[in-house]
């Protein structure tokens, strides 16, 4: 046989068998990811809560306490997560919260939420409606008129505005 067709059946072979690797520890990873999420489900309870702040923020920078941090593996302790700042009762408390609960939770009002430990699960309601969870669309369209505003800023911070000119009033 040629060398070429020989190492086409070798890469070939290893790419198989990466496959067969990698699909066998998607399945145990997503058993392991299911199981965890029912005990998750098992521990939740209802809250009602006033939501001081919410924002995105280094889960070293979060101020959650220490065994949330120790149990975190390191190479994930510089991500950004979304963190809520809420008040349970007559306590203030530092929470994590799901991506999709945290784009609907309102910020400086009350909610009842799903919550398991230091983590927000989904949002049942709130007083005042659930925010509206801004589309690709409207991000874009955000940042767009964003940057426009503050080329105009930049554009008008050297000119001076002029007084606005008197008409005269025709009776």
């Amino acid at each position: 046989m040629e060398t070429p067709v020989i190492i086409l059946i070798v890469v070939f072979a290893v790419a198989i068998v990466a496959f067969i690797v990698l699909a066998f520890l998607g399945k145990k990873l997503k058993d392991k990811q299911e199981s965890t999420e029912e005990q998750i489900r098992a521990a939740a309870q209802m809250v009602s809560m006033l939501v001081i702040d919410k924002k995105r923020m280094k889960l070293k920078d979060a101020d959650f306490p220490k065994m949330v941090l120790e149990q975190t593996p390191k190479y994930l302790r510089g991500s950004k997560v979304p963190v809520v700042k809420a008040k349970i009762g007559p306590k203030v408390a530092t929470l994590m919260c799901d991506e999709k609960a945290f784009q609907v939770l309102p910020v400086k009002r009350e909610a009842k939420v799903l919550l398991s430990g230091i983590y927000i699960m989904e949002v049942k309601s709130a007083r005042g409606g659930l925010e509206k969870p801004k589309t690709k669309k409207e991000l874009k369209e955000e940042a767009k008129a964003k940057k426009k505003a503050e080329a105009m800023a930049k554009k008008n911070k050297g000119k001076t505005s002029a007084p606005a000119s008197n008409k005269s009033k025709k009776k």
